[in-house]
């Protein structure tokens, strides 16, 4: 082992929650080392070329205006112009008909109620339930997370209808997974940060690269920070030595610490503790909290033709396995003469981990083309499927008892991950603030590099108890 290989902290992982953690600690003057075994940084926000194609292409993920800390980290690698901002939700029947939530003069909580009003998706009884469903988030959202949502839907008495045009679409495609496994408590928080605490708060951003090529300057502001980038470098185990230091050892390297950051996967940080030495009673235990944790995956259809079908940049699809459609060249500019780019979204996708790429991009070209007829006169000139088996985690009822606070029973050994105890399901935000707060607890101080919460506006900033 060589000197050269002493550092500060050692954070394992590139993910996005590794990188804030690495720029944060650098930030205040550590000398940080970040391992990632893979060629490129990102984790699971990444992108890739697909041989086949020779198109590069990604699961798309988005941010709200309530991501501060996501958006705070893409301020300071000067990337935030990066963001294509939207302040409209269109949701789209297969008849083609539109609902278009915006937002209008009126004081939140009341911002979008003109539009939601008039929304042709649902009947006044819809309306109805949902507001007064919604009415229920407007000081916030359960402390405990024991109840599922489908639970709620039943008990506050949703109609079909408003079940299927409204919660499911935004439910199922933010927390990928079914009613009956997501917690009251962080569906609660998906209508109160984005629908009801302000306009800004609610404001849609998508990414308008590719994600490592859009994540590549938070890669760059780490390194200008000093923080040693080593990539293809995953780690084998870990060991703490008698004077309570640790080691780190990588393939034939190692690197001696004062302080890990686990910024990995839970599987992965799973193996990893299993490398220390416990009682056998402490190792089951622990083995049982991870088994808590579920893997929820998404599949992501992706479509160029030879011309635009569509003047959306993207969409809620209602009465459809598709979740979600984005138009990328439209957001990503494109020429008219490039043709366009569409990425067709199916959240919770179990049954499509079944089927085969050919079944998956056959049902997708028959319902897409219910949403939009124009695709009839373009040509499809490529398609790909991507699988992601292990896209999120799933916010099943009773898991925050088993989400691991970022500082561990080992003293100079910290977590770090979307799934750790950040109050946030699994997101890009909840990865930079676990990544943070791991920062923090290093310094010992979990706040130190949090960014503050968008504030509450119009009459939210009385009714809000958060």
């Amino acid at each position: 082992m060589s000197n050269a290989h002493n550092n500060d902290v050692i954070v394992v992982g590139g993910g996005v929650a590794g990188l804030a953690a690495a720029v944060a600690l650098a930030g205040a003057g550590a000398k940080v080392t970040l391992l990632e075994r893979r060629p490129y940084i990102g984790g699971r926000a990444y992108s890739y070329e697909h041989p086949a194609i020779e198109e590069t292409i990604d699961s798309q993920h988005v941010v709200l205006g309530c991501c501060t800390n996501i958006l705070d980290l893409c301020q300071q690698a000067g990337m935030a112009g990066s963001i294509r901002w939207y302040d409209e939700l269109t949701f789209l029947e297969p008849n083609g008909r539109r609902s278009v939530l915006r937002s209008g003069s009126l004081p939140a909580p009341a911002h979008r109620a003109v539009s939601f009003l008039r929304a042709p998706m649902l009947n006044l009884r819809d309306k109805a339930g949902i507001a007064t469903g919604m009415a229920r988030f407007l000081r916030g959202y359960p402390v405990s997370d024991s109840e599922s949502f489908a639970t709620w839907l039943k008990r506050t008495g949703q109609t079909d209808r408003a079940i299927r045009h409204f919660w499911e679409p935004i439910i199922v495609g933010t927390l990928n997974d079914t009613f009956e496994r997501c917690s009251l408590k962080y569906a609660g928080k998906v209508f109160h940060e984005s629908f009801l605490r302000s306009a800004e708060a609610g404001r849609l951003g998508i990414p308008a690269a590719p994600l490592s090529e859009f994540f590549t300057p938070v890669a760059d502001h780490a390194q200008r920070k000093g923080v040693d980038l080593q990539f293809r470098a995953g780690v084998d185990r870990i060991e703490q030595t008698p004077d309570k230091r640790w080691l780190v050892h990588s393939g034939s390297e190692s690197y001696a610490t004062s302080s890990i950051i686990l910024a990995t996967a839970f599987k992965q940080t799973q193996e990893l503790l299993a490398s220390l030495e416990l009682s056998t009673e402490s190792n089951a235990r622990r083995s049982a909290d991870f088994e808590k944790f579920i893997a929820a995956p998404i599949t992501t259809i992706h479509l160029w033709y030879d011309r635009d079908i569509t003047d959306l940049d993207h969409a809620v699809l209602l009465d459809t396995r598709i979740q979600w459609m984005f138009a990328k060249s439209r957001i990503r500019r494109w020429p008219a003469q490039r043709g366009s780019y569409l990425e067709l979204v199916i959240s919770a996708s179990w049954p499509e981990l079944k089927m085969s790429r050919e079944q998956i991009l056959a049902s997708a070209l028959e319902e897409i083309e219910l949403f939009f007829p124009m695709i009839r006169q373009a040509k499809l000139l490529k398609s790909g499927v991507l699988k992601e088996a292990r896209a999120t985690f799933s916010v099943v009822p009773g898991l925050d008892a088993f989400r691991p606070h970022q500082a561990t029973q080992w003293p100079g050994l910290y977590l770090a991950g979307d799934w750790t105890a950040t109050e946030w399901p699994s997101t890009m935000e909840g990865a930079v603030r676990s990544g943070r707060m791991a920062a923090g607890a290093v310094t010992g101080d979990t706040g130190r590099f949090m960014a503050a919460e968008t504030p509450a506006s119009g009459w939210m900033r009385w009714l809000s108890r958060i």
